[in-house]
């Protein structure tokens, strides 16, 4: 029997109903014709058209001129979307279904905060590749309720001050609603209410951290801040502890048996969650089979758990500068998962059959058992590669020369080569900044990574082979650049004496990249050259991953720090065996919106504490001198990096006075309007540390004069 397909939904298609609607700029339409825009060709889905065409009459958004035909009512064009806003406070809207973001001014944003879901009107069309203008109606959904700030109490009331500079109200706090805080304390803060017509949100105080600048405190604050909680529930926690280390042997007779295949585990030294290892067998052929193995953290979480909705929730490990917040307890991402040396542990694999020349002869994708044989860093495989002497070194040297042939071959195809320094703080006993170092990717780095690109993208392949047309997967997906930007970035690149073929954009970039490597422009033209690039997300709807030139690719190597990497092993397991999960389209798109937007949340976590490790590594150094290069130029002032140790702070113009300066923002630099002084990016400049603001997490550098 034929499966129906399933209608839309309706709450999904409202939006862009009225997208159609804004589209036409007035023309009445009937619901075959929006239904036509939409390519919605399903009856049932046509049905949902037609009842919502009803509710919006209803609602007072459309009016109805003859029978079935449609048009907005005058100065009621409403959108839905989210909106963010900028440090400045204004906001933009983002509407599904529509290119431009509609410009939103502080002052007709109503009582939305970052982040919500709102309802605007549109006050101002866009026009010529201008942005629409609009006013928040309404705000139809909070993006978050719990905001982190300082209290500040008075003899008859007090406020808490969000840390978020993007949060810009305080919060009323009534007098019996301070939970033992105490004037001066980080807090958490929950918004009780906010109505339109009241200035300030009134909240009440659910959780006390302590006193500010001291480095625990920071760190949870800026956890809670993002949404995310060190500990777990006391039900997540006792599913964890009733899951067993040992395993039958009815288990690993379901299994391909690696347990006698050289196998070894390489990371990080302070790691101590290995999700990954490689196998390493000869082939009589004269082939090498290279196993990635992956830790099977399906067979221990099962849809519906409480471990797997704490996990959904989660969607990622968080890693601050002193700590890291894991998506699973510890029981199992440092014990029952974790690939740890010699122990039998229980994987989702995919082995390769690679000759000489790094090409893949045959791929076997399914569940193993593997025993580790040895835990390397990444240090003592970097050793070996350049000694070539050392434990398991044929193995080693000959995974690297494959390693190096496959990325040949990844760049040959449009794969685009960011290699960033990292910058890593050495703590002392006390969890203080002691230094700093950088963290470069060699050899051994690269060897891991590009073995793990190939199995992330072997699984996506793999499903998108299938002779079957219900093959919902979880993609990685990176977008195309904006043309505009990539123009952009060419024409500042131009004053180095580079320049990007647009015809060719990705190998154009790699070869800038290579030629700035040593040279005193290669930081800022890195920093434009990733700005160019879309943000990578997850979703089932797939369009290749841009960045690595893949036409396919998905996240299979890494399920205990990331949950979308759970939801690919299972989906990779119902296709292989027709057991497992039931696999809901619509419901995995959702998961995956969220995954996406955990991440970005536990990136901003992580650049959070950073700025706060910046800040307390200068917080000794005010009135100092420094060299440092401008690595960020904005309206307000432009940011200085320090050479030594890529602390990061800002020069404000308003407090420059030997002149009057302005932002040309074409040009990434500002400009003194009477002496002509221009200060741009990646330009060296000396900087004395002028003050440090440990809550807000802000370096404040003097200029000093030119040369």
């Amino acid at each position: 029997m034929k499966k129906k397909k399933k209608p839309a939904s309706k709450g999904k298609l409202i939006n862009s109903v009225l997208v159609v609607f804004e589209k036409t700029q007035g023309r009445p339409l009937n619901y075959k014709q929006i239904a036509r825009e939409l390519k919605i060709t399903s009856a049932n889905s046509r049905k949902v058209i037609i009842d919502i065409l009803i509710d919006l009459v209803n609602s007072g958004k459309l009016k109805e001129i003859d029978r079935g035909r449609y048009e907005l009512k005058a100065n009621s064009r409403v959108l839905m979307g989210q909106i963010m806003f900028t440090k400045a406070g204004s906001g933009f809207v983002t509407i599904e279904g529509q290119n431009r973001d509609i410009y939103i001014h502080a002052r007709n944003a109503r009582n939305a905060l970052n982040g919500d879901k709102v309802e605007i009107r549109i006050t101002k069309s866009g026009m010529g590749g201008k942005r629409s203008e609009g006013k928040v109606v309404s705000v139809t959904e909070r993006a978050k309720t719990d905001f982190v700030g300082l209290l500040e109490v008075s003899e008859k009331y007090a406020f808490v001050v969000p840390n978020d500079d993007k949060t810009p109200v305080d919060f009323f706090i009534p007098l019996d609603k301070l939970n033992g805080a105490k004037h001066g304390e980080v807090v958490l803060v929950k918004m009780t209410s906010w109505s339109a017509d009241q200035k300030s949100p009134y909240g009440k105080i659910v959780e006390v951290f302590g006193n500010p600048e001291d480095n625990n405190v920071e760190m949870r604050s800026i956890l809670a801040n993002k949404g995310f909680t060190s500990g777990f529930q006391r039900v997540v926690e006792r599913e964890a502890e009733q899951i067993s280390l040992e395993i039958s042997k009815e288990e690993i007779a379901k299994r391909k048996d690696f347990r006698d295949v050289l196998t070894f585990t390489i990371d990080p030294a302070d790691a101590k969650d290995f999700d990954d290892a490689l196998s390493f067998r000869k082939l009589e052929n004269g082939n090498i089979e290279v196993g990635v193995h992956i830790a099977d953290v399906t067979h221990y979480i099962k849809p519906g758990s409480a471990l797997d909705e704490e996990a959904i929730n989660r969607a990622t490990s968080v890693y601050l500068v002193d700590r890291v917040i894991p998506m699973l307890p510890e029981r199992l991402s440092n014990g029952v998962c974790s690939l740890r040396p010699n122990e039998e542990k229980l994987c989702f694999a995919a082995v390769f059959e690679i000759d000489k020349d790094a090409k893949v002869l045959s791929t076997w994708i399914g569940r193993t058992v593997i025993y580790s044989d040895k835990r390397f860093t990444y240090e003592d495989v970097q050793e070996t590669i350049e000694a070539k002497d050392g434990l398991y070194v044929d193995e080693i040297l000959q995974l690297n020369t494959l390693a190096k042939k496959l990325r040949d071959n990844r760049m040959n195809e449009g794969s685009i080569s960011f290699d960033r320094v990292e910058v890593r703080f050495k703590l002392d006993e006390h969890g203080d900044p002691d230094g700093v170092y950088f963290k470069e990717q060699k050899d051994a780095h690269k060897l891991i990574e590009d073995f793990m690109l190939l199995a992330n993208r072997s699984v996506a392949l793999y499903v998108s082979k299938l002779d079957r047309k219900d093959k919902t997967f979880v993609y990685r997906i990176h977008d195309d650049p904006d043309p505009d930007k990539i123009s952009a970035f060419s024409q500042f690149i131009s004053r180095f004496g580079y320049k990007v073929d647009e015809n060719r954009v990705q190998s154009s970039l790699n070869q800038i990249l290579d030629a700035v490597k040593g040279k005193p422009e290669a930081n800022v033209v890195e920093t434009l050259a990733i700005r160019t690039m879309a943000k990578a997300v997850y979703t089932t709807k797939n369009i290749g991953h841009y960045g690595l030139g893949f036409s396919h690719y998905s996240h299979f190597t890494s399920p205990i720090r990331r949950y979308p990497d759970v939801m690919t092993h299972r989906l990779l397991w119902y296709y292989l065996t027709g057991e497992g999960v039931k696999v809901d389209p619509e419901e995995i798109e959702d998961v995956c919106k969220h995954c996406s937007q955990q991440e970005r949340s536990a990136v901003e976590a992580e650049r959070e504490s950073t700025k706060y490790f910046q800040a307390l590594t200068l917080n000794d150094k005010v009135g100092e001198t420094f060299a440092g290069l401008i690595s960020g130029v904005t309206d307000f002032g432009f940011f200085v990096e320090v050479e030594e140790n890529k602390c990061e702070g800002l020069v404000r113009l308003a407090d420059m006075k030997d002149d009057h300066y302005y932002f040309d923002e074409k040009n990434f630099q500002v400009i003194g309007n009477n002496k002509g002084a221009i200060y741009q990016l990646g330009q060296k400049v000396m900087i004395k540390v002028r003050n440090v603001n440990l809550v807000k997490k802000q370096i404040d550098f003097e200029i000093l004069p030119q040369d």
